[in-house]
This record gives C-alpha cells, sequence and structure tokens, in this order.
C-alpha cells in the first residue's frame, strides 16, 4: 500500500457562517481557526491549504468572561522609537470590533507561510448583513 497525497487541485473549499453574538470569544476563535485549517476534512494536510472561507456576524457583541471587558490589553508597536501602544478590549471593541476575533484567530494558527493566506479568508462584520448572500453557507450556532 501507498500512502495517499492530497494534491492542491483536489481541496474544495466551502463556506462557513458564524453569528458571534452571545459567544465566548476563545471558543468561538478556537472553532474558527480549526475551520481556516481544514483540520476537520479528511484528506487534510498540514503542508497545503485545505481550509474553507469563514463568515463572521456581530462581532461586537461576542462574549468575554471574567474582567477581560476592562482588564485585557491589546499591545502594538508603530514602529517608532517610543511607539508602543496599548488599548484595552473595551476601547478596541468600541474603535475596531472585528480585530477583536482577528487577534485571537491569528494567534490559534499555526505561525508558518500559510497563516497569511487563512487569515484572509476570514471575513468580519460588525452588523447582520454582508455581501456573500449568494454563497451556499454552512451555517454554526
Amino acid at each position: 500500500m501507498k500512502t495517499y497525497q492530497t494534491k492542491q487541485k483536489e481541496i474544495k473549499q466551502n463556506w462557513h457562517l458564524f453569528n458571534a453574538e452571545g459567544k465566548v470569544l476563545g471558543r468561538l476563535a478556537s472553532q474558527i481557526a480549526q475551520i481556516l485549517m481544514g483540520k476537520e476534512k479528511s484528506y487534510f494536510v498540514p503542508h497545503l491549504d485545505c481550509g474553507d472561507f469563514v463568515v463572521v456576524l456581530n462581532v461586537e457583541k461576542v462574549k468575554v468572561t471574567g474582567n477581560k471587558e476592562k482588564g485585557k490589553i491589546y499591545y502594538h508597536h508603530t514602529g517608532f522609537p517610543d511607539g508602543l501602544r496599548a488599548a484595552s478590549l473595551e476601547k478596541v471593541r468600541s474603535e475596531h470590533p472585528e480585530r477583536i476575533i482577528q487577534h485571537a484567530v491569528l494567534g490559534m494558527l499555526p505561525k508558518n507561510k500559510l497563516r497569511d493566506q487563512r487569515m484572509k479568508r476570514l471575513l468580519l462584520f460588525s452588523q447582520e448583513t454582508h455581501p456573500y448572500k449568494d454563497k451556499e453557507f454552512i451555517v454554526h450556532n
């Protein structure tokens, strides 16, 4: 017997729809990361991008547990000297709510050359409306 190797042309990408309203951030992000990697597929191989497209609605309504609303801090650096900036989850939620889920999912994906490619398939929206109505979605509750 020979080991079967999946080819790039054999990979089929589906569309998944999540509603983040009332969902806990970490649990939602881990589900999304699994789908973006394609881990649930029978033909998954780590060196190919087997993942699917993920559309997430109502990203500003995602829940966090404990005191994370005020205590969780997001850091980024501007690239200039003394450019370290910090913002609480509360501030990020009011200004850029999609960055909350984006940051969580980014940290759960493997740190390799496929990560940017996978993150491009994560589509985040603050409202119920989105421009991908024509796609056939697998809806996750």
